[in-house]
């Protein structure tokens, strides 16, 4: 049967350990595009342990203009400023949303200034980018920016499946899509330049969400893979996935069954099947849209609408929770190499058209 207690304290921060009072973690933003100005910034300017106090971008120019109207914000400067150590004493962390083939060199920069690292996903561009990101972090604070570890119904998701809710696991179905370039109207993007995002647009950018979230639910890390591919629309001609979808095989004959497009109407959703029952969390990754969980077992069904949280507050107080605390956060670089393996043997599946071991 479905309880009560299957759905209790669904937003509880189970994960918080910080006194109210404490911090604030001064935080860097490193890279200025839209996800920085229009949810980052926000997000942290509402999160309670911690604030933005430099920005960081390829001009001052665009950092004095993105600062305008925080007040928290101290200094605006460029990249070889941040480089160079320019406003070093004014942040503890820093959190980097540049394209993901530079990630690397701000990691180096920010741990050799001691500072604690919020980096976003897919960490790197490829496998030995993302080595070479783990390397320069060597003992600084490092966690990648997997922000739906912290989405409070997606942690119950992963309590309910450990908790035996579903039974075995036997199957997982995720998808993201959306319209890039309506988001972004600008077929110059860095998301469908190679050189700059790395193997492709749609997996490395949304199918990297139903990946690690069935890692995360799961506990457990993919074996195998297979995968198809397309690109055809203008626009998405230098990269291989305008449309994909990919298969994981996990442990215990687990699979996950996957899908991720850059140029579909907007949705998502991640679901579990088990020998017992179901778990479904619809609008489960965009980070602005209420969710709806959805638990089956028994010949019984209930549904509810999640009450939505900011998932990028959560994922920045998270981390401040645990900078504070001197604690090490998950997830950290080892844990984000498993996806680049997985990314990568997803795209080398798709082009060979056969299976490929995942070897992380």
């Amino acid at each position: 049967m479905i309880t009560t207690t299957d759905l209790d304290g669904l937003t509880d921060r189970d994960w918080q350990g910080a006194d109210a009072g404490a911090g604030p973690v001064r935080i860097a933003m490193v890279g200025l595009g839209w996800w920085t100005r229009d949810r980052a910034i926000p997000a942290v300017g509402s999160a309670r342990f911690c604030e933005t106090t430099v920005v960081v971008s390829s001009s001052t120019e665009k950092a004095d203009e993105a600062a305008a109207g925080h007040p928290t914000i101290e200094r605006a400067i460029s990249y070889e400023e941040f480089h160079d150590g320019t406003a070093v004493d004014a942040y503890d962390a820093v959190y980097v949303a540049t394209p993901n083939t530079t990630h690397p060199q701000y990691v180096a920069t920010a741990a050799e200034f001691d500072k604690a690292i919020l980096c976003e996903k897919p960490m790197a561009d490829t496998v030995e980018n993302a080595e070479e990101l783990v390397d320069a972090a060597g003992n600084a604070t490092l966690m990648i920016a997997y922000r739906m570890h912290t989405e409070p119904a997606v942690r119950r998701m992963r309590e309910l499946v450990r908790d035996g809710f579903v039974g075995s696991v036997v199957e997982v179905r995720g998808r993201m899509s959306q319209r890039l370039l309506d988001m972004i109207p600008d077929d110059d993007q860095w998301r469908l330049d190679p050189d700059l995002s790395g193997y492709g647009t749609s997996v490395m950018d949304l199918g990297i969400y139903p990946l690690n979230t069935t890692r995360f639910v799961l506990d457990s890390d993919p074996i195998r893979a297979q995968a198809s591919m397309s690109s055809e629309s203008e626009g998405f001609e230098s990269m291989p996935d305008e449309r994909a979808s990919f298969q994981l095989d996990f442990p215990d004959n687990v699979v996950a069954s996957c899908a991720a497009s850059q140029n579909a109407f907007k949705s998502d959703s991640f679901e579990v099947v088990g020998t017992d029952g179901r778990l479904r969390l619809e609008n489960a990754f965009h980070s602005a849209d209420a969710r709806e969980l959805t638990l089956a077992r028994e010949g019984v069904r209930t549904t509810i609408d999640v009450t939505p949280v900011d998932q990028m507050i959560e994922e920045f107080d998270y981390f401040a929770d645990r900078v504070l605390r001197g604690e090490s956060p998950h997830p950290d670089g080892e844990h984000g190499l498993v996806d680049m393996h997985a990314l990568k043997a997803i795209y080398e599946a798709a082009e060979r058209d056969e299976p490929v071991s995942i070897d992380a």
